[in-house]
């Protein structure tokens, strides 16, 4: 390896405009062949992923498999060592997080709920309060949520 092109290859992709480039297929979210290593020790290798808009998928597997760094690569909290990562035709592998939010792409970490001790009603109704004063509205946007979200058994 010459550490010239490899430094030369680095300040290149530093200086890579953050625009989105369209790539074939759109239509959701895409993972290919992401790799990552920390202090020379492989902890993702290869893994490609395809999730389609609405969508919900979990990624399961023992603990110290990678589930978490293949979340962080994909919402763009660390980078990625090889690989790509697109979100409707759109390649977002070098993008910040807050660019790839935009394109609908979120990482909520592994917590219950936002407040332990109460329901997902109750969650929701501490939240909609800060946004809606009129209770009457508060009921019928929580009421929406959950029904969207097809959540009104929990």
């Amino acid at each position: 390896m010459n550490v010239e092109t490899t430094t030369a290859g680095a300040e290149k992709a530093r200086r890579a405009p953050l625009r989105p480039t369209v790539v074939e297929g759109g239509g959701g979210l895409f993972a290919e062949n992401l790799t990552k290593t920390f202090k020379r020790r492989p902890v993702v290798r290869g893994v490609s992923m395809s999730v389609k808009r609405g969508e919900v998928v979990g990624l399961l597997g023992p603990n110290g498999a990678g589930k978490t760094t293949c979340f962080y690569m994909i919402t763009g909290l660390i980078p990625v060592d090889s690989g790509a990562i697109s979100i409707d035709g759109h390649d977002v592998t070098r993008l910040p997080m807050y660019q790839r939010a935009r394109l609908g792409l979120g990482y909520l970490p592994q917590e219950a709920s936002i407040f332990r001790g109460l329901t997902v009603e109750q969650n929701l109704r501490a939240v909609v309060e800060l946004v809606e004063k009129a209770a009457d509205k508060r009921q019928a946007l929580i009421d929406d949520l959950l029904n969207e979200f097809n959540i009104t058994h929990i």
